[in-house]
């Protein structure tokens, strides 16, 4: 990407919000654009970073045998009212209506109801099962109170995938898989993602797990044992009966060790057992040649809230600790590089040019004209590239700098064994 080409102008960022500084960054340079409370729009770094991020989701799931589908986000009341949850979502506020003259309809804010529909049809047998299908697509809530950016937004992106078995044997082990490739997800992405012993909710069923990143910023407190890599919600102690719930479902009898600490959701499993088969009345043949119920888990990850999520958690901070610019994980950066040459050297544009061909577009080059080099390298952090390649009067012809964002190591290196030490 030529930046003078991207419709960025001249980036100026001032008074960065202490407790989200990445996000207002995103917002102040236009990589982010408000349409209203919760309600955003992504401009090129920023998409191309959710949609690696869905990629990582997309193989991992794939790898542990999901099966990606897409379910319609517009969905007719009759479906929730089947399940019995379409008057306790539109009367809570949560749940955005459509009225028309040919039914009532919802922007799902979940999707269990549609999956079940969708799956009914091909899933009549015992012989059908085990199954699990994911989907990434938009949701909607209508979130009262909004925070930390894309972190609760009224519209945000998410995966939710469902599995389906016959009993509650199969789904601990549809569980377990999907378990598994959330962590491989965290690893993937280069961060922490904590599974969470949590509290089901509304969303009822036996166990559920949330997947977490710690962190300041967090609204949720857990409790954590570094050592013993056990991690409970708080909200678990508000049930009457958490000592049994703990000591059936996951073994624990001591939690004295545990100290508190703050962290942000981004995903969220549950083995859903019954409920929503039972509710609906939708089910498979079994080998008796009876009519059972779908034994389901329901597993989230929130996209959006993970874009925000990383991106705070890649603040790169100047030595009195206030916010300056942010440097993206490689693994999802869109771009590893950045070249700023002096445009009034010729030999320095060519050079530029030659290295900007050669990383394709994993590349971006700062051919602003009228743009000082030194807002050029302030500009460089606040789109979060890995790697600055600056090529002015300090380096000889055929040499460049190169810096690494997020550590601030420099040094001086031959032109043509850049791309070589990157790729490495």
């Amino acid at each position: 990407m030529k930046l003078s080409e991207a419709g960025l102008g001249t980036i100026r960022v001032n008074k960065l919000d202490d407790m989200y500084p990445a996000q207002d960054m995103l917002l102040q340079s236009g990589q982010l654009v408000q349409y209203g409370t919760g309600i955003f729009g992504y401009n090129n770094v920023t998409m191309l970073v959710k949609r690696n991020i869905e990629r990582i989701i997309e193989e991992c799931l794939n790898e542990a045998g999901c099966i990606e589908i897409q379910l319609p986000t517009l969905q007719p009341d009759t479906i929730w009212k089947k399940s019995g949850r379409w008057d306790t979502y539109v009367n809570d506020g949560t749940m955005l209506v459509v009225n028309s003259d040919r039914g009532d309809l919802c922007l799902a804010p979940t999707a269990e109801e549609a999956c079940i529909e969708f799956m009914a049809e091909k899933l009549k047998s015992y012989k059908h099962m085990p199954a699990t299908v994911y989907q990434i697509g938009e949701k909607y809530r209508n979130e009262i109170r909004t925070r930390g950016y894309l972190l609760r937004g009224r519209s945000f992106l998410m995966m939710d995938a469902y599995s389906f078995d016959t009993d509650l044997k199969g789904l601990e082990v549809s569980y377990s898989k999907v378990r598994n490739a959330y962590i491989n997800i965290g690893k993937r992405l280069g961060i922490d993602l904590l599974p969470v012993i949590a509290n089901n909710g509304a969303m009822g069923g036996k166990k559920s797990e949330e997947f977490m990143l710690v962190s300041a910023i967090g609204e949720d407190t857990i409790l954590y044992d570094e050592s013993r890599k056990i991690a409970l919600n708080t909200e678990v102690l508000e049930k009457e009966d958490y000592e049994e719930y703990l000591k059936e479902e996951y073994e624990i009898e001591d939690i004295s060790n545990l100290k508190t600490t703050k962290a942000i959701e981004v995903g969220h499993i549950f083995q859903l057992g019954t409920k929503y088969s039972d509710s609906m009345n939708i089910g498979f043949v079994d080998k008796d040649n009876t009519q059972k119920p779908y034994y389901m888990g329901c597993y989230g990850i929130g996209v959006s809230r993970l874009v925000a999520a990383i991106y705070e958690n890649s603040v790169i901070r100047d030595e009195k600790g206030t916010a300056a610019g942010i440097s993206l994980p490689e693994q999802i950066a869109p771009y590893i590089v950045q070249i700023i040459p002096k445009l009034d050297n010729k030999q320095k544009v060519k050079d530029a040019e030659k290295i900007y061909n050669e990383f394709e577009d994993k590349a971006i080059l700062d051919d602003r004209e009228n743009v000082s080099m030194g807002s050029k390298i302030k500009d460089c952090k606040i789109l979060g590239t890995p790697y600055m390649i600056i090529l002015g009067d300090k380096v000889e012809d055929g040499m460049a700098e190169l810096e690494n964002t997020k550590t601030g190591e420099k040094e001086i290196i031959k032109i043509s064994q850049i791309k070589e030490k990157l790729v490495k």
